[in-house]
């Protein structure tokens, strides 16, 4: 489009296609001839994409280490069995979660060695209570 002389220019209208050669806006994003386009970055060579060593660690918890707390207090025998397969699970993969899996095997453990002790100690008054001390008549 061409104006008449004396009148200043005015920036192109966006409804209007921009002219043959010239991108939008009225700037050629290309070099001119004789410059030197920018510099890449270097590349890394083949195959390595970081430092080696151990991998990201995923950032989730364990769910049989939850679960193993939370059966502590439920079915404390299915907690330690839950904890010991958590705590495996925990090595193999990286998981958050050892901790919970620590303590539901402990409270695991202490609830039912506290319960085994309480069935044997009502077995045992059981077995006192039909135990007429030695008197029979």
């Amino acid at each position: 489009m061409s104006q008449p002389p004396g009148e200043p220019e005015q920036p192109p209208s966006p409804y209007e296609p921009p002219s043959y050669g010239q991108p939008y806006g009225g700037q050629s994003q290309h070099p001119q001839w004789g410059q030197q386009p920018p510099p890449y970055p270097p590349q890394p060579p083949y195959g390595q994409y970081g430092p080696p060593g151990e991998p990201p660690r995923p950032r989730g918890t364990n769910v049989l280490a939850v679960l193993s707390l939370v059966f502590a207090f439920v079915f404390a025998p299915a907690g330690i069995v839950l904890g010991h397969l958590a705590k495996r699970q925990i090595r193999q993969t990286g998981e958050e979660g050892d901790q919970l899996a620590t303590w539901g095997l402990i409270l695991s453990y202490v609830f039912t060695v506290l319960g085994l002790l309480a069935c044997c100690g009502w077995i045992g008054l059981a077995w006192w209570a039909n135990s007429d001390n030695g008197n029979y008549r």
